[in-house]
């Protein structure tokens, strides 16, 4: 094994590592940011990124984002391909990207079923051709190119944005198993995949292959900053249980190789059980995928996700309660669990 695939590898001078942090932050409404924005340069951070599922959009956190910070990068990771027309989607980059200028990354993915049709009402049809398609169409737009004629998943009359960006606009592709990540890769600016323990982003690194300059390779990990396991644990296990019985993170942890790990799982929620499903989940993935710990401990077992051809960190952190009782103790702990703690 090589220095740079051990589990140990900390490349802590890497210049090219940049941190983000998935805003809004549980438990604060997003009109509450401001005083953490303008402050997330000064602790080290480089990103916002966004999500987007059934509650807050991906876009609007990114709007004011780039009305408080004239620096951090904004991104979507991700707004799901289905429930947005291309033009849609291409004209809400072209407007985020005036308000930042060089700084806008457009995440886009398959999501899941039970974003898109359960509480949208929209078939999940085609998912890898749709992505590809929806990811051809507003590369093209944003370049401000006219588009017309048929995609494998829609057609379009004609389309042009009138007021293409200036500056390039990244677009890159939620990502878990080999299709997806080679398809961000040759046709987009790189992909996005999360939920993946450290010793698994080699298999992903070399499903993506050689990695030509400026494509971006993200890797969301999810953090709860607490010492107290059993509040970590129960803040974290429904959302783990729930996940990973969908089908696109079923199939991913299978060809990373932990089936058997979670087969009971699988097997409990397909039988109708999920409470049964969720206790069944093993102590080892809870505490792998969802990790927990000191500040301190928390940004250790980050570090341990980069490797060479990983260029950025996307934190989505859980905060405990005890954190929400001031700014400053709020902005401590992001300080600690950041890339400016010493």
């Amino acid at each position: 094994m090589t220095a740079e695939h051990s589990p140990h590898y900390h490349p802590a001078v890497a210049p090219a590592l940049k941190w983000g942090v998935t805003l809004p932050l549980p438990g604060l409404t997003i009109d509450r940011h401001r005083f953490l924005v303008e402050r997330l340069p000064d602790l080290g951070y480089t990103d916002v990124w966004s999500a987007e599922g059934g509650g807050t959009d991906a876009f609007t956190p990114l709007a004011a984002t780039a009305a408080w910070s004239p620096s951090l990068r904004i991104a979507t990771g991700i707004v799901p391909v289905h429930t947005r027309g291309p033009a849609v989607l291409a004209q809400t980059a072209a407007t985020l990207a005036q308000l930042a200028p060089g700084r806008l990354l457009l995440g886009l993915g398959a999501s899941v079923p039970a974003h898109v049709t359960d509480i949208n009402g929209i078939p999940f049809d085609e998912p890898f051709k749709r992505t590809r398609d929806v990811l051809r169409f507003v590369t093209r737009a944003l370049r401000g190119e006219h588009i017309a004629g048929d995609f494998d998943t829609f057609s379009i009359t004609g389309y042009r944005l009138p007021h293409p960006p200036a500056d390039p606009v990244k677009v890159i592709l939620g990502a878990l198993r080999p299709g997806m990540l080679r398809l961000g890769f040759t046709e987009g600016d790189g992909a996005i995949t999360n939920l993946l323990f450290p010793e698994d982003v080699p298999k992903v690194l070399d499903a993506v292959g050689p990695q030509p300059p400026g494509k971006e390779l993200v890797v969301k990990v999810f953090v709860c900053p607490t010492e107290d396991t059993d509040y970590a644990h129960r803040a974290s296990r429904p959302f783990l249980a729930w996940i990973l019985n969908r089908e696109p993170y079923r199939k991913f942890h299978e060809w990373l190789g932990h089936g058997e790990l979670l087969k009971e799982t699988h097997e409990l929620w397909a039988a109708g059980d999920p409470e049964a499903a969720q206790k069944a989940l093993p102590d080892e993935v809870v505490d792998g995928l969802f990790i927990s710990g000191s500040p301190e401990e928390c940004r250790e077992r980050v570090l341990s996700y980069h490797r060479p051809g990983v260029t950025t960190v996307q934190l989505y952190v859980s905060l405990p309660p005890e954190v929400f009782v001031s700014r400053a103790r709020l902005l401590d702990t992001l300080a600690r669990l950041g890339p400016a703690a010493r």
